[in-house]
């Protein structure tokens, strides 16, 4: 059988020092050469069955000790992973040789990466608090294009003057009466000859939409639903109809690099796209109708809950303006795993007063209620108070073997403005109920599963109620 041999010498190096024994005096208790030990200890030479039974007779070494562990390997790994010192180290074998000839060192530098993570992490949310303020930051600078465009957005009035009276006056010339999606197709192909399709997943598997500038056709996914796809098709439109009020509202924000004003321009379009979809001078005093109620707004204008509650964001006026200045909404989406999507707010979204980090937040409890609008009364340490109403949201189609997009909205306003929407009601409001719907006469109930005893049917062919079950 053969033997089975340890390379362990910095390890048996360290128990020398300990014992404080020279080259020369352990490899005479052992019965070897000091120079045959010093090769041993420079993993030249392995750590034979003898030597370990010799080990532990002489000097009450336990085979254990010279095995070790690769417990050290994991925090350096975790360390030279950092993406400044991802290429120093070639591979596996150093870090191991690091970990065993001098453990204390590498313990002290996965010390002091630890700490210089944590400071990075102070000095960020610093940065956070400060730009919340108001405060320009030197880290700011290190951030990409796309972190840059939403502080941006972030922290001004979601609502561009400019763009709404170009999408007004574009819209009146339109007069799309109830097909805007026809009627938009119809102007692309007429005015710039672009032609817009639908195709299969298989054809366009990883993109939502694409504009083919040689065939001047305009390809949408089957993934999207009727409400994205006519988005997509107004955002093309506002792209072509009315660019000089885009890039003027464009030349107004502070971005630093050409990448940041091509990410901006794209969020400006989706803007005036949601603009076009549901006009200002129609929306807003819809809006005011339905008590801002989302639900009631998507099905009057034929969009999706996203769509209805960021136009809602965007209605902030002066005071001065026509119908004045609706409630402060703002809003916040983020994932499952609570990454930060996007955020906006009729006055920039409220970081300093509001925050929006709080797990309590009935956002977070959306996911587990899917489809279901969630409205709140919050108060924060400041006595703070905001309204908060959440819903999940449903990406692109996935496929049988995809896992699908689900993302969670949170609408808000100030607590003091909650009474102008239909949310506000539900926090001083029981919700009404009945014993059993054999039972209940309230009329209009959307839930009815049976009709009542005490009432006959009302069943009319010219009109039709809410309900299969209405009653006289």
């Amino acid at each position: 059988m053969a033997e089975r041999k340890i390379f362990a010498g910095p390890r048996l190096r360290r128990i020398r020092r300990e014992l404080d024994l020279t080259q020369t005096a352990m490899a005479e208790g052992l019965g070897i050469s000091p120079s045959y030990l010093n090769l041993i200890e420079r993993n030249q030479r392995p750590l034979t069955v003898q030597l370990l039974v010799k080990l532990a007779a002489v000097y009450k070494v336990e085979p254990d000790a010279l095995q070790g562990d690769a417990g050290g390997v994991g925090p350096l790994r975790e360390v030279f992973s950092d993406p400044l010192l991802a290429g120093e180290i070639p591979g596996e074998q150093e870090l191991s040789e690091l970990a065993e000839a001098a453990p204390n060192a590498a313990a002290g530098v996965v010390k002091l990466y630890r700490a210089y993570r944590e400071q990075a992490k102070r000095l960020s949310d610093l940065a956070e608090l400060l730009a919340r303020e108001g405060h320009e930051t030197a880290l700011s600078s290190a951030r990409l294009p796309m972190d840059e465009v939403r502080d941006v957005l972030e922290a001004r009035p979601f609502h561009f003057p400019g763009i709404e009276a170009a999408v007004e006056a574009f819209y009146a010339a339109l007069a799309p009466g109830e097909e805007l999606e026809t009627r938009l197709k119809e102007w692309l192909r007429k005015t710039h000859g672009i032609v817009v399709r639908s195709l299969p997943v298989h054809v366009m598997p990883t993109l939502r939409r694409r504009y083919d500038r040689h065939s001047l056709r305009l390809f949408l996914s089957d993934r999207l639903s009727p409400f994205d796809q006519l988005r997509e098709v107004a955002m093309e439109t506002a792209l072509m109809a009315f660019p000089e009020a885009i890039d003027a509202v464009l030349a107004g924000l502070p971005l630093t690099s050409g990448e940041a004003r091509r990410l901006a321009r794209f969020e400006l379009a989706r803007y005036a796209a949601h603009a076009l979809i549901m006009p200002l001078s129609t929306f807003q005093p819809a809006a005011e109708r339905a008590r801002y109620d989302i639900d009631v707004l998507r099905a009057r204008f034929r969009v999706s809950y996203e769509q209805a509650a960021t136009r809602l964001v965007s209605l902030q006026r002066p005071a001065s303006s026509p119908g004045g200045a609706g409630p402060q909404f703002f809003l916040m989406e983020i994932d499952s795993a609570g990454n930060v999507l996007r955020r906006a707010g009729a006055q920039g979204f409220p970081r300093a007063a509001f925050g929006g980090q709080c797990p309590k937040l009935n956002l977070h409890a959306a996911f587990s209620q899917p489809g279901q609008v969630l409205a709140e009364a919050v108060t924060l340490p400041d006595g703070a108070t905001f309204l908060t109403v959440s819903r999940t949201l449903e990406g692109p189609q996935a496929a049988f073997h995809e896992r699908p997009r689900r993302t969670a909205l949170m609408l808000g306003c100030p607590l003091t403005e909650a009474a102008a929407t239909v949310y506000g009601e539900a926090l001083s409001r029981s919700l009404e109920i009945g014993p059993a719907c054999r039972l209940c006469e309230r009329q209009g109930c959307l839930s009815r599963a049976e009709p009542p005893m005490t009432r006959p049917l009302g069943l009319d062919e010219m009109a039709a109620g809410l309900s299969v079950f209405d009653f006289q």
